[in-house]
């Protein structure tokens, strides 16, 4: 009956114990709190494209003294900007004061000098003659129109260089091939720069004080117009043939110059063709002012009254007029010995404009000296005789110290040679062989040195 009801599910029954082995797998777990689900909010319902707005909470902004600038500053510290800037200020104020003052210097040379320029030149300046207009030609008509005098000389006939020095080209005259002339101007722009030079040029004599000067140098044709004028067509060529035809640019060559004394010594160390003449003082010159001729017949016919006139107008802004046939630096090579011909001179630009006046005559001479050159540069057999024997003995001299170099190279290749045949020799020798061979060498050597011993005593 029991286990009837037991079947029923009608008996009350004690739960029988578990096994000890179970309860001690899960003891770890027995004081851990059931797990509660997640809680999850509701979402307001969407409708169409559209989300619902989320309300966000307004906050104040707090500004502290990262933001003040006035707060966690002071004066005192701009004091590093406050000298920087007023320098940096200055310097550029400077360097642009100084270019325009060298422009202005230039433009005011220019003006001065650059109708005597156009008078003697047909070519003036990289960009070439400025053509006269349809206007000036109706009015005043084309001959006057293209006068010398009457065409307007252009700024751009000098070209910047760099920002203290300033250069411009001639060409398109008998008896010269071309003129190059060049401003040499104080470095205004770099203030520092120019005391460092004149403190320098102060305490060493071989460092040159900075001036602001115009240098000239005009190149002769000599003979060579069908070498140097370019010629584009048969017509030009037939035109160039009878243009030079009876003209005579050559003359005879020599070195000769008039020079200040201040500037004489510095001369003779940087040019050498200088250094082929002999320094004399002539009673007709300022006692400032001295020759350096080959000859006492160059001068004589060089130093004519206009130059001593234009020599003592332009007084202490004058430093050189050279006429010249040999290279500036000294010839290594025979190559380098080729005679060129040509003039140069060298003026002090003045402090003003008005003060031009001193040096346009010195400046009109040396642009006419070519011609002179060209029609009373020759001279008598013995003044030939003279000049050409101290060419002669100059390329002596380079010719000995060619054929020296020549005499050592070959001594060189020989020895080389003479190295390359030893170790050859050697390479293809036992151990005995070698030791036989250099032991012969060495005695060789010994006797050499002996018979040198004996021959010195």
């Amino acid at each position: 009956m029991a286990d009837f009801l037991k079947y029923l599910g009608i008996s009350k029954s004690t739960p029988s114990p578990s096994p000890a082995s179970e309860e001690a797998d899960f003891a770890d777990f027995a004081g851990a709190p059931d797990p509660s689900p997640a809680s999850v909010s509701p979402v307001t319902a969407v409708t169409g494209t559209g989300r619902a707005a989320v309300p966000t909470s307004a906050t104040e902004v707090t500004f502290t003294k990262w933001y003040r600038v006035w707060e966690r500053t002071s004066p005192s510290d701009f004091y590093q900007e406050a000298v920087v800037l007023p320098l940096i200020i200055v310097l550029v104020g400077l360097h642009i004061w100084g270019r325009r003052k060298n422009r202005r210097i230039a433009k005011r040379w220019l003006k001065a000098h650059g109708q005597a320029l156009e008078q003697e030149y047909a070519v003036v300046g990289f960009e070439g003659r400025k053509p006269p207009t349809i206007d000036d030609v109706q009015s005043s008509g084309l001959a006057k129109a293209t006068a010398a005098d009457e065409v307007a000389v252009s700024d751009n006939i000098l070209k910047e260089k760099t920002a203290q020095e300033f250069i411009t080209y001639a060409t398109g005259r008998q008896n010269v091939a071309f003129l190059d002339i060049r401003l040499s101007l104080f470095k205004r722009y770099n203030p520092l720069t120019l005391i460092l030079e004149l403190v320098m040029s102060f305490f060493l004599e071989s460092v040159r004080a900075p001036a602001e000067r115009m240098e000239a140098t005009a190149y002769a044709f000599d003979g060579r117009e069908k070498d140097l004028v370019p010629v584009r067509s048969k017509q030009d060529q037939e035109s160039q043939d009878s243009r030079f035809k009876g003209t005579q640019s050559g003359y005879d060559g020599f070195v000769w110059a008039v020079v200040h004394k201040e500037c004489m010594r510095y001369l003779r160390d940087d040019r050498y063709d200088l250094s082929l003449t002999g320094t004399k003082d002539h009673a007709k010159l300022p006692i400032w002012a001295t020759v350096m001729s080959e000859s006492a017949e160059i001068t004589d016919l060089l130093l004519t009254p206009d130059l001593i006139k234009a020599v003592e107008s332009a007084g202490d802004d004058f430093e050189y007029l050279i006429i010249t046939d040999q290279p500036l630096d000294k010839p290594i090579k025979l190559n380098e010995a080729t005679p060129r011909k040509r003039l140069s001179l060298s003026i002090r630009l003045p402090a003003s404009e008005s003060d031009y006046s001193t040096t346009h005559a010195l400046f009109a001479h040396f642009l006419r000296l070519p011609d002179a050159l060209a029609h009373t540069a020759h001279f008598r057999p013995e003044v030939q005789r003279k000049l050409r024997g101290t060419r002669e003995e100059e390329l002596r001299k380079l010719r000995k110290a060619d054929e020296g170099e020549k005499a050592e190279e070959r001594k060189l290749d020989s020895d080389r040679r003479k190295k390359e045949l030893r170790d050859s020799r050697l390479k293809g020798m036992s151990a005995e062989e070698q030791r036989k061979f250099l032991e012969r060498e060495r005695e060789k050597g010994n006797k050499k040195q002996e018979k040198k011993m004996s021959r010195k005593a």
